[in-house]
Formats: structure tokens, C-alpha cells, sequence
């Protein structure tokens, strides 16, 4: 089992910057990637970024390129989304996942990550 906690959302205007983090703890040998997705109200979550644990490959959904930055640290086991430039649609409840080696779903499905953290909400106001 892999446990994952966010943090570091928070209420922002547009244009600003927040830093969220997820601590990933129990089996974090086993985690092959991490990524972050999104759900705003009354939509489904949808990806937002991806990094590779080892190599450190990254992947952006179109809506947030250019704007979030995904980093590890894995000596802390800790996975960081840098958002810049923030805009009100960028308002969601942000969660953090794992994917374990073997996942054969593509690293922009949900159904392609094992372990879920509780979610962090995100406000960015106009």
C-alpha cells in the first residue's frame, strides 16, 4: 500500500501562484509515476501533469502547459506541482496519485493510477 497526503491549497487570485506538495509514504518502492489531477465542481477529474519517479519525465495536460510545473524529490518521497499564472478556471479540488509498475492505461487515466491522496482544494478568484 502506498498513502498519499496533499497539501498546500488555498484561496488566490488570478494570476498568482501556489506551491502544492504530496508526501508519499508506506511501499513508495513500488511507485513507477506520479501525477496530479483535477476536478472542478460538477465536472469529472481530469489530468493535469505527470512525472516518472526514476527518470523524471514529465507530461502536461494542454490547459495547464506552459503555466505547471511537476517536480519530485525522491529522497522525501514528495511529488510538487508549481502553478503559475493561475486563472479561475483553474478552481478545482487537486489530487495527487500513484502508478505502480505494470499499469498498462495511459498516464492521462485515472484507471491508470493505483493509489489516490484525499484532495486539496484550490480557489482562484477574478
Amino acid at each position: 500500500q502506498v498513502q498519499l497526503v496533499e497539501s498546500g491549497g488555498g484561496l488566490v487570485q488570478a494570476g498568482g501562484s501556489l506551491r502544492l506538495s504530496c508526501l508519499a509514504s508506506g511501499r513508495t518502492l513500488s511507485i513507477y509515476a506520479m501525477g496530479w489531477f483535477r476536478q472542478a465542481p460538477g465536472k469529472g477529474r481530469e489530468f493535469a501533469a505527470y512525472i516518472n519517479w526514476s527518470s523524471g519525465t514529465t507530461y502536461y495536460a494542454d490547459s495547464v502547459k506552459g503555466r505547471f510545473t511537476i517536480s519530485k524529490d525522491n529522497a522525501l518521497n514528495t511529488v510538487h506541482l508549481q502553478m503559475n499564472n493561475l486563472k479561475p478556471e483553474d478552481t478545482a479540488v487537486y489530487y495527487c496519485a500513484a502508478r505502480i509498475l505494470g499499469s498498462t492505461y495511459p498516464h492521462t487515466a485515472e484507471s491508470g493510477y493505483d493509489y489516490w491522496g484525499q484532495g486539496t482544494q484550490v480557489t482562484v478568484s477574478s
